[in-house]
């Protein structure tokens, strides 16, 4: 399957409704024409199954025919170069002595210039795994140790399997040696019975590492090949006496499921997978030494102080800075090791909770310049979701709705629908005032929420009539109503603070540069002129903009620096209807925001509110056609906030 075809079916697997060819054309930076010539090009490979429908709303994926389609491309020789490269791998690696490049060319099926071509592309790949590859004649070898063959192995299969999870069925497909499912459910029960707990994002790249030492430790049928000594691991696990016991239990496990006895060096290797990307135990006496986790924790406890300053948000938990240190020291073996885990949820992530993903990169930062390591996307999405959890657990217990309660007195029936109403809804509401009289002047109360056992006669948003026995009708209509109340708030915070932000003389149509660093840089330089920033905020902007892509949608980027050091908060928009692209995505907005120190207490809404108001497509392509000027702009932008 050709590259764009394979663009085609991923950006269709990731959305919910229909796309229009327009949009998919937009997407791959191709022709309408041409996305209907992919779409029949791959409707044909796929014959009689139909894993693309077609309808006047445009084309969608039929997802149960897919999966079908592909069980059957497994039994296919590898049809994408990039496939056919890793099978070429595999294969140079069955053969250590070296494979002659005609046979390679027939087995599958392409000329000898195809297997040359392939070979080139993977040439950098296996120099950067430790390998070598060399040319005697025409006979390819490719060298070097058995470790950082599986390796970069492992890392060809999972970039294969880019989209999503890492699909056990998959690794299961490429590797019959035995049933992975059984051997997941048996090593997660082995898991909690040693007390970790697991990380099922990454579980199945274990698996697939597991499955490689497998295959490559079974005998061939027709050939016995002795591997090359493996190097040390240097970051092998120190083990205690409960670790020593964790290891024998896992090399039992192996043995039982694969049938295969794996050398120390390999069971340490897989350990150290385990260790640094699926299971996570409380600190003690026996976690192993390979980061001095009090030291760590230090200076993780700074980098949370660090958050508060600059974003006033208060990470400051010692259970919070424990799991996150715990987290952190994982990371840096894994960075020290060059094998990151991937995190499939990292776009969603990103689109869905901006303020948490930008928290995670100031954390992320700090730890890259603290350590001396690359952090990426998938890392920081990983601390993304700690940064996430513990918010929402403080949201759980911080941010509710006050509610008075009308209910006229009668015995103690307005204590019992008090204690009802607490007893359901009480992480979402506070009850602060019980009124037990019908003469209510609604102007008095001073709370969000109104329940009422009566009818008040009145039309506004926050009073919910109730029955005196609440009823999951009445449940469902106070939720409703709390919904609705944060939703106005938050439209009015938006309206207010966002607003006044802009500037006409920093709104701009049609302006293009030719990267994002020179974006950065123009529209900086604009903001310099109205004193808004100064040379040291486009420098701070830049390096955010490296250290992860602030393309939040697939239509707005969102440059900023990590400081909140201008001389006072603006925003310098750009909208242009020809798309410019912005790490993966091409955008038609591009909004620099700077924002001053007594900002900081904006920035949250405005950063959050402003990403959700431009991830609606539909909207931004409105957006993009009516804004012709600064007026209009304005005129959308609240269109599309009270919406």
């Amino acid at each position: 399957m050709l590259a764009n075809h394979a663009r085609l079916i991923d950006y269709l697997a990731q959305a919910e409704a229909w796309v229009t060819a327009a949009e998919l054309a937009d997407k791959l930076g191709v022709t309408t024409r041409s996305v209907r010539s992919y779409v029949t090009a791959v409707k044909s490979s796929a014959l009689p199954l139909e894993v693309i429908e077609s309808s006047t709303s445009g084309y969608r994926l039929n997802r149960d025919n897919y999966a079908e389609f592909l069980k059957g491309a497994s039994n296919r020789e590898a049809e994408r170069p990039r496939d056919r490269q890793y099978h070429l791998v595999r294969r140079l690696g069955d053969a250590p002595e070296g494979t002659d490049i005609h046979a390679l060319a027939d087995s599958f099926f392409v000329s000898e210039s195809t297997i040359e071509a392939d070979l080139r592309k993977i040439k950098a790949a296996v120099e950067e795994s430790g390998l070598t590859l060399a040319r005697r004649g025409p006979l390819v070898i490719l060298s070097g140790t058995e470790p950082n063959l599986r390796r970069l192995l492992s890392k060809m299969f999972r970039h294969e399997e880019s989209q999503g999870f890492l699909e056990l069925e998959s690794i299961q497909r490429e590797f019959e040696s035995s049933d992975l499912r059984s051997f997941k459910t048996s090593l997660l029960e082995l898991l909690d019975s040693h007390g970790y707990f697991v990380n099922e994002y990454g579980i199945n790249h274990v698996l697939l590492h597991v499955a490689i030492a497998a295959d490559r430790t079974l005998p061939r049928d027709s050939e016995t090949t002795e591997a090359e000594p493996a190097a040390a691991l240097s970051t092998a696990p120190v083990h205690s006496t409960d670790a020593a016991a964790f290891s024998d239990d896992l090399a039992e496990l192996i043995t039982s499921h694969f049938g295969a006895n794996l050398r120390e060096d390999d069971l340490n290797e897989i350990e150290l997978l385990l260790t640094t990307r699926v299971i996570t135990r409380a600190a003690s006496p026996d976690s192993p030494a390979d980061v001095d986790l009090e030291e760590l924790t230090t200076r993780v406890r700074r980098t949370v102080k660090h958050v508060g300053e600059e974003y006033l948000i208060d990470l400051d938990d010692d259970d919070f800075i424990m799991r996150l240190s715990l987290h952190v020291r994982n990371l840096i073996l894994r960075a020290q090791d060059l094998s990151y885990s991937r995190n499939p949820m990292t776009r969603s992530i990103k689109t869905t909770y901006p303020m948490i993903y930008e928290l995670a990169v100031f954390i992320a930062a700090e730890v890259q310049r603290d350590e001396g390591i690359t952090i990426h996307d998938d890392e920081i999405s990983y601390i993304a979701l700690h940064v996430g959890s513990h918010l929402e657990r403080q949201a759980k217990r911080e941010v509710r709705l006050t509610a008075a309660l009308v209910c006229p007195n009668y015995h103690d029936l307005h204590v019992i629908l008090r204690e009802r109403i607490e007893a359901v809804l009480g992480d979402e509401l506070q009850l602060r005032i019980v009124i037990t009289r019908t003469d209510v002047d609604l102007a008095e109360l001073s709370t969000d929420l109104v329940l009422t056992t009566i009818d008040l006669r009145s039309f506004a948003d926050n009073v919910v009539l109730i029955q005196p026995f609440l009823t999951e009708t009445d449940v469902d209509a106070i939720r409703r109503t709390i919904s609705r109340v944060r939703r106005l708030r938050r439209r009015r915070e938006l309206t207010d603070e966002l607003l006044r932000f802009f500037d006409p003389a920093l709104f701009l149509r049609n302006f293009t540069a030719p990267s994002e660093e020179a974006m950065i840089a123009a529209l900086g330089h604009r903001m310099i002129e109205a004193g808004v920033i100064d040379h040291g905020y486009i420098t701070g902007a830049i390096e955010r903009e490296r250290m992860s892509s602030t393309a939040f949608t697939d239509t707005l980027a969102v440059p900023h620096a990590m400081t909140m050091n201008a001389h006072r908060t603006a925003i310098s928009i750009v909208i242009n209807e020809t798309p410019m692209p912005w790490g993966e995505n091409k955008v038609n907005v591009i909004a620099l925001i700077a924002f001053s120190a007594a900002g900081r207490t904006t920035f949250q809404t405005v950063f959050d509110q402003f990403v959700t108001v431009f991830s609606d497509r539909d909207y931004v392509q409105q957006l993009v056609k009516k804004a012709v000027d600064f007026p209009t702009f304005i005129d959308e932008l609240v269109r599309g906030i009270e919406s």
